[in-house]
């Protein structure tokens, strides 16, 4: 029988939620071996639906190359990362994040836009409480700005699903050859929300950054591979996803190199990474598409380590600031030699899994003919190689000084094992290419990463980077400071909309409730005495009804019946002439 692996780390997630804490940690470190063993025995062209409603039918489940792929790497980054979270003792974060990679697995899977949407938006779901569990006022905030922004490009991704199914089209299938109808742009602006393309980028950033340690490892992979996933899928070949792919490896970069913040800065390569794999798919030939599935696979394997070694060092200091912690490689050795791992495998330092990905791209654009697009991607490229190896792992690790950072709390035995599972893998497919590249589902050519011209071409590129730093290593050194991103221009408009809007609509409540008040006043007041209808002296002060308050003088029906009487005559005299 064949097993859904997406499914299986649900289930994963909500047995680690209901079972005690001693046992949690054994679920959560090899309940995910069970998905890795489901999605390797995947065979290609597996399918499996059910009947939903009014003969709609829902395929939850299409397995071919590409799905395949990302299906089987996604399993593996819940097996590392549940390793690396066994210490936790949070049942919510358990069954959230293994929720969250399991909805993520369930996308890369379907075949119907409706199942499509539904696990898109619980990816959404599952994935800010990852932020909110981290229990702080800065987590609070940024993952309520996290659900908005979510909200914003999912409900646009639904209303351009919403019109492709109502004109008959439930399959996916690839719209940039169709009609680009506002079904079209609708679909391309929510997959773009979730990939992270400027100018809605800063949610990643800001979401990341104040999730929790462990939840940041699934967060820092999941949402952003699973919409490159889709782009790949939906919109290969379009010249406007190549260029915002350029543009998220450049601006990611360029951030990257002014942030202080560990987690912060390699969110802001988690943008510039993403952005190589979305230029492949804008560019569309079989090496580029080839190349952001394989940079896809490796990013996840270098850039959850990343995270994983980032949080080692804040969780054994408590410092997050790379300008107040040095000399951890002697007092953190193992963390360490996993962060230079990874941090070689995403500079693309020969005999690392990055080497083997990220040149496929970039060579490819070269091939179709985008020459400022390789140009600019292997710019990038540089941007990444002196942030990561050479500002992170000088200050964190190598200076000399420490800044009178301490091992405050030791380094749990898990945490030590998913770092290394990560580091090894970073290094086999680095070695022996080939066992990616068999998968790759797209036909090109031979591509032999190992040929002298690429090896050069890598050390030009490290060279231009190394030089220059070490030449101003002396002002090289992160300082706190507010960096102003391209959500200043929404959120503080929006800021002061909702300011005036809610003072306009205090204004109106207030107003309205004293006008209900006055109103319940002298409804009370004349349900005591309703005689005040017809009182002639109405600002008497009469609480309440009674009759000798009301008992008329002899004078008044004198009066009336002389005024009576005088009217009568007059009639008479009048009728007699």
């Amino acid at each position: 029988m064949t097993m859904h692996p997406g499914f299986i780390l649900i289930l994963v997630g909500i047995l680690a939620f209901l079972v005690p804490k001693t046992i949690r940690k054994y679920v959560l470190g090899l309940g995910p071996l069970a998905a890795v063993f489901a999605a390797m025995n995947l065979p290609i062209g597996t399918e499996a639906s059910f009947k939903f409603v009014e003969g709609i039918t829902l395929n939850y489940m299409y397995v071919d190359k590409l799905g395949w792929i990302f299906t089987f790497i996604f399993s593996v980054l819940a097996l590392v990362s549940g390793i690396y979270s066994a210490h936790n003792e949070n049942k919510m974060e358990a069954l959230c994040s293994m929720a969250y990679a399991g909805c993520g697995i369930s996308v890369t899977l379907c075949k119907d836009w409706l199942s499509f949407i539904f696990f898109w938006e619980a990816l959404a779901v599952t994935s800010v409480f990852l932020v909110w569990e981290n229990n702080c006022k800065e987590s609070r905030e940024a993952g309520f700005r996290y659900l908005l922004v979510h909200m914003l490009g999912g409900n646009l991704l639904l209303a351009g699903i919403f019109l492709t199914v109502s004109a008959g089209n439930w399959d996916i299938i690839n719209l940039q050859n169709g009609p680009h109808d506002a079904a079209y742009w609708l679909i391309l602006i929510g997959m773009c929300v979730n990939v992270a393309m400027p100018p809605v980028n800063a949610w990643l950033v800001d979401a990341y950054a104040n999730s929790t340690l462990t939840g940041g490892v699934f967060m820092s992979c999941m949402t952003t591979k699973v919409a490159v996933y889709a782009l790949i899928r939906v919109f290969a070949g379009s010249e406007i996803i190549m260029w915002g792919g350029v543009l998220m490896a450049l601006y990611g970069a360029c951030y990257a190199i002014m942030e202080n913040d560990m987690r912060k800065l390699l969110s802001h390569h988690i943008i510039s990474q993403t952005g190589f794999m979305v230029a492949g798919a804008g560019i569309a030939t079989g090496m580029a598409l080839n190349g952001a599935t394989a940079h896809a696979f490796c990013d996840i394997l270098f850039k959850s380590l990343l995270f994983m070694c980032a949080g080692a060092v804040i969780y054994t200091t408590g410092i997050k600031h790379i300008n107040k912690v040095g000399g951890m490689a002697k007092k953190l050795p193992l963390v360490a030699i996993c962060f230079f791992s990874a941090a070689f495998s995403i500079s693309g330092i020969p005999l690392f899994n990055g080497f083997i990905s990220k040149a496929i791209t970039v060579n490819a654009a070269a091939a179709a003919g985008q020459d400022m697009v390789y140009t600019l991607l292997e710019i990038a490229s540089i941007g990444t190689f002196l942030s990561i190896p050479l500002k992170m792992g000088y200050f964190i690790f190598l200076r000399e000084e420490d800044k009178g950072a301490e091992i405050i709390n030791p380094l749990p035995i898990n945490m030590k094992v998913a770092m290394s599972i990560s580091a090894f893998l970073c290094f086999l497919y680095g070695v022996y290419p080939d066992l990616l590249y068999r998968h790759l589902p797209f036909e090109m050519a031979p591509y032999h990463p190992f040929a002298a011209g690429h090896i050069l071409q890598y050390a030009q590129m490290l060279g231009c980077a190394l030089i220059p730093f070490m030449m101003y290593l002396g002002h090289m050194e992160p300082h706190t400071a507010i960096s102003l991103d391209t959500d200043w221009f929404y959120r503080k408009p929006f800021a002061w909309l909702v300011d005036r809007c809610s003072a306009l609509f205090c204004a109106i409540c207030s107003g309205l409730g004293g006008a209900w008040w006055v109103i319940y006043k002298k409804f009370m007041e004349l349900s005591a005495n309703p005689m005040d209808f017809l009182d002639a002296k109405p600002f008497r002060k009469r609480a309440r009804y009674h009759a000798r308050n009301y008992r008329t003088a002899i004078a008044d029906p004198m009066m009336i019946i002389l005024t009576v009487l005088t009217c009568m005559i007059g009639y008479l005299l009048t009728s007699i002439r």
